[in-house]
């Protein structure tokens, strides 16, 4: 029998473009004093819209990390990603271009919409100029598997690629993809989403939402688990990691800053959030029976909150169903609501934000929320300091994907 140990996927990389910050130590600051950023939307063609609030990166120049060579050939949901999946190399201390295995390191991303922006702009041109003034790009940047695509070929990484296409909650189910690779063999595996939502072709297929916000003051469009809970607001921006082989990380002297250590999906249908209750239940058993972990285990709850006054009571009962009598006493969080919901990208910048709770020991607070009427211990107003080896991290869709992961302290990857 051999007595190898098991292949564990860790943490090793961060890196983040968002709203309140275009790295991860800047989004992890915003995170902490639960600054909140939502604002008026400010991008042309936007202004006759009824969404009004959502959080917007502001301030991005692609151009200071993104060849201009690769700038043309994408949309912004590309550019986002790719700056992303720079800082979170250069955080892991991989090399960018040219790695000594590229067969070794992989790509994976998830998306929800694709190039928007890319593809309104080329089809104007369409309509208003004709099909020779096209451009040849546009066969390709609007496709939601662009970024895998671009990072892979930018970076020159062969190892397994692909893109997870499951609603928001995508963004869990592309990490445990990651995961799942590492431990099968793939040394490395860059993985991650971000979106821009924020282009008037986007904003009108939105609008379809009735999940969707469309209060004007930024102060009260996003309130989930409150009274005056009204529905979400977008965001743009997302993150990516690092996800490496524990042994590798190691032996290369990095820093294994948190294990994945479970993952659970389900599907439960488009809206209708009284059945995501046992899907998203069932989902935390899944995820923590993958980790090995007790629902007592569990340290922090890195919630869904959709901000729908049915879909919040579901997920406070799921947590409820999952955790049992632990549930009343776990502290949950939704930093989300100071940013906006980045669809695919938000349960990624929620990991990373609870890889930093670990690290640092302390629960980021819920922004704007102060007044909640569900049966949960919400973080809220000022962060907490807590002894943190365990955080559950949660994400629903639109179109009714449910998923949970297990992220556990770095140094709890070696017991």
């Amino acid at each position: 029998m051999s007595t190898e140990r098991p292949r564990r996927a860790v943490v090793t990389g961060i890196g983040v473009i968002a709203p309140n910050g275009q790295r991860a130590d800047a989004y992890w600051k915003s995170v902490r004093e639960g600054l909140g950023v939502l604002d008026r939307i400010t991008r042309e063609g936007c202004e006759d819209l009824p969404l009004k609030v959502a959080g917007e990166v502001r301030g991005f120049d692609a151009s200071t990390l993104i060849e201009d060579r690769f700038l043309v050939q994408t949309d912004r949901f590309s550019h986002y990603t790719m700056a992303a999946a720079q800082l979170a190399l250069d955080d892991a201390g991989l090399p960018r271009e040219n790695p000594e295995e590229p067969f070794e390191i992989g790509v994976v991303t998830a998306a929800g919409s694709g190039g928007g922006e890319f593809g309104q702009r080329e089809l104007q041109k369409l309509w208003s100029q004709g099909s020779k003034f096209v451009g040849p790009y546009q066969s390709i940047a609007w496709f939601y598997a662009a970024s895998t695509g671009q990072i892979s070929i930018r970076s020159g990484l062969k190892g397994p690629c692909g893109v997870v296409a499951s609603d928001e909650a995508g963004g869990l189910d592309a990490i445990a993809l990651a995961a799942r690779g590492v431990r099968r063999g793939t040394g490395a595996v860059l993985v991650g989403a971000a979106e821009a939502p924020l282009a008037p072709y986007s904003m009108v297929c939105q609008l379809g939402y009735p999940e969707l916000s469309t209060v004007e003051d930024p102060d009260r469009a996003y309130r989930p688990f409150t009274a005056g809970a009204c529905g979400f607001v977008p965001a743009e921006g997302g993150a990516v990691l690092v996800v490496e082989d524990e042994s590798r990380a190691r032996d290369r002297g990095a820093a294994v800053r948190a294990v994945v250590a479970g993952h659970g999906a389900t599907f439960t249908g488009a809206s209708r959030w009284e059945k995501s209750r046992e899907g998203l239940a069932r989902a935390i058993r899944v995820a923590l029976d993958e980790a090995g972990c007790a629902p007592e285990e569990v340290d922090v709850v890195f919630a869904d909150a959709l901000g729908v006054p049915e879909a919040d009571r579901a997920e406070a009962l799921a947590i409820a169903d999952a955790l049992g009598a632990h549930a009343t006493r776990v502290p949950v969080t939704a930093p989300k609501t100071g940013i906006g919901r980045a669809y695919c990208g938000a349960p990624v910048l929620d990991t990373a934000a609870a890889v930093f709770a670990l690290e640092h020991g302390v629960v980021p607070p819920t922004p704007n929320v102060f007044d909640i009427c569900h049966d949960l211990d919400l973080v809220m107003s000022r962060a907490r300091p807590a002894e943190l080896r365990t955080a559950l991290v949660l994400s629903r869709g639109l179109m009714g994907s449910n998923a949970a992961l297990v992220v556990r302290r770095g140094d709890e990857s070696a017991r």
